[in-house]
């Protein structure tokens, strides 16, 4: 599943945390990349021990946790701490599925099964920069409004399009699932918005008891805490 989640922070709130990155130093973005992925990657980001990094990341995940969308599309057990990257004079990444693992300092290993890009640059800003996304149906380009953020699979290959003016900062971090299989969580997330557009039409009625019920039986087959 591919998914696009509007309003994640709002444009205020993007633009104070862009102009709070930008004021700070950067590092060589082949720091976090594994050895593949470090060949083709041209970028900046922010330190994961940068305690700016750590602030805004902070204010991030609170703002996921609080964002119904996303609870349900990626039925979170454990998020990386959010890091911090910018493209500009022609920075790139090249084709790469991202790590299978990853290591949260000081908190131990984390399985990537969905990773995310949170937009804090507006599309207008800067040129190129498309986040590319290959799946069974193709290749999906994606360059979205600032505070809004795409959640894909981590088994997806995928790549950013040379920046050639301007520049783009975003978020990105991973996450990983109660339910590992992305057919599954798929299903769950259909069923859940389904519920929901139905309560809104009729209320509690004993039907949608009856498909909250089945959502809930599906989770616990499929959960692994």
């Amino acid at each position: 599943m591919l998914l696009q989640i509007p309003g994640i922070l709002s444009s205020d709130e993007a633009a104070r945390m862009r102009a709070a990155l930008l004021d700070t130093t950067w590092v060589d973005g082949k720091v976090t990349a594994g050895h593949q992925s470090g060949r083709v990657k041209h970028n900046q980001q922010l330190p994961e021990d940068s305690k700016l990094a750590r602030e805004q990341g902070q204010q991030i995940l609170r703002a996921l946790q609080g964002n119904g969308l996303f609870m349900s599309a990626a039925l979170p057990q454990r998020v990386f701490p959010p890091l911090f990257n910018r493209y500009r004079g022609g920075g790139f990444f090249g084709n790469h599925v991202d790590n299978a693992i990853r290591h949260i300092p000081g908190a131990g290993q984390i399985r990537t099964d969905l990773s995310a890009t949170l937009f804090l640059s507006e599309p207008e800003e800067y040129e190129g920069g498309e986040l590319m996304i290959d799946d069974t149906y193709g290749a999906h380009q994606v360059k979205l409004k600032a505070g809004s953020l795409v959640l894909y699979p981590s088994t997806s290959l995928h790549r950013v399009t040379p920046v050639t003016h301007g520049e783009r900062v975003c978020a990105f971090f991973w996450v990983q699932s109660l339910v590992r299989d992305d057919g599954q969580r798929t299903l769950l997330f259909d069923l859940d918005m389904s519920i929901h557009r139905l309560r809104q039409q009729l209320g509690d009625h004993e039907a949608i008891v009856a498909q909250t019920g089945i959502y809930h039986n599906l989770l616990r087959r499929w959960a692994n805490p």
